[in-house]
């Protein structure tokens, strides 16, 4: 299941669902009903909550009207899902109402996973005033993630004049507030760190985690970030064409393979950047040996060490090098 690369380049139609105009329509007059009636306005719902075909007209169509809805493609048997969304529900509270989450079983929801075009899970949608956005596929690292969710917000404000609303994360009839979080020794710090991934300053980003690994070396939400965050920075304004050219015709050049490398992970093609760079310590040996095999153990952190595929790549390196 290869990804493609995360994208915002078009809005695009949805032939089996209403026109925009219709849905804001309809929303404008549930809002009215609901004003009418005392009642809070759709918007005021759940940050996340689950979707199906019976309700996707109401909770989707229409709500899109107020705030962008983040469509999640997901199935109890896709991995890569189990990791994907719950980041999307952390990242759904954090931003607070600029979107929402809509969770769709596609096992439960055919016709929707079909009216999609979804090829593969995980696949990530947003509905903004009834037309649909293609987000994602895939498993797809954080600071990617943020990103795609800043342009989506940036969309929404402009082309429709959507700003989002207030969200409530509970049910209705849950509104006991919250507990207090405690406030960690680095939470000021790893703020910064996001506050940076938000304006696009990889360099303030990075500068942010490293400082908090300045302090404690081993802490895992900031060495995360800081290989996110650089290998964003190395990719930036490269010419991906030129890179690919220089990877396939110099096979012995270290450095176009891990730069092709790093093009490969951003782009999602996760077993494709490690296969790689373990071909690269194979054909290798001293200093270039060990640029190709730092390169991949940095790799290895922006999936995070859980994933299969880096516990697969390991084995396939310790194989190259002994």
């Amino acid at each position: 299941m290869q990804p493609r690369n995360m994208s915002m380049s078009g809005v695009v139609d949805l032939a089996a669902v209403k026109a925009a105009g219709e849905a804001k329509q309809k929303a404008e007059q549930a809002r009215a009903e609901a004003v009418r009636r005392g009642a809070p306005p759709a918007a005021a719902g759940r940050l996340v909550f689950d979707a199906d075909e019976a309700g996707f007209e109401a909770d989707v169509l229409q709500r899109s009207a107020e705030v962008p809805v983040v469509i999640d493609f997901w199935a109890d048997w896709c991995e890569p899902c189990k990791q994907l969304g719950p980041l999307l529900e952390r990242l759904a509270a954090e931003y607070a109402g600029r979107f929402v989450l809509a969770k769709v079983d596609v096992e439960a929801n055919q016709l929707l996973f079909q009216q999609f075009g979804v090829q593969s899970i995980p696949a990530v949608f947003a509905v903004v005033a009834g037309q649909a956005l293609p987000l994602f596929q895939g498993a797809a690292p954080e600071a990617q993630i943020r990103q795609v969710l800043d342009q989506l917000v940036q969309v929404a404000e402009q082309r429709f004049g959507i700003v989002g609303a207030p969200v409530s994360a509970e049910a209705p009839g849950e509104g006991e507030p919250e507990p207090e979080q405690p406030v960690g020794p680095y939470d000021e710090a790893l703020g910064l760190a996001h506050e940076a991934l938000d304006k696009g300053d990889l360099g303030g980003a990075v500068q942010a985690y490293k400082n908090v690994l300045a302090d404690d070396p081993a802490h895992p939400e900031a060495k995360l970030g800081l290989a996110q965050a650089e290998l964003l920075q190395r990719v930036q304004g490269v010419d991906p064409r030129a890179v690919r050219k220089a990877a396939a015709d110099a096979p012995g050049d270290v450095q176009a393979q891990i730069a092709a490398a790093d093009l490969d992970l951003v782009g999602g093609h996760v077993e494709d950047a490690f296969g790689r760079l373990i071909d690269t310590v194979r054909r290798t040996a001293g200093e270039d040996r060990n640029a190709a095999r730092v390169r991949l153990l940095e790799l290895f952190e922006v999936i995070g060490a859980d994933d299969p595929r880096v516990s697969a790549a390991r084995t396939a390196l310790s194989r190259a090098l002994f």
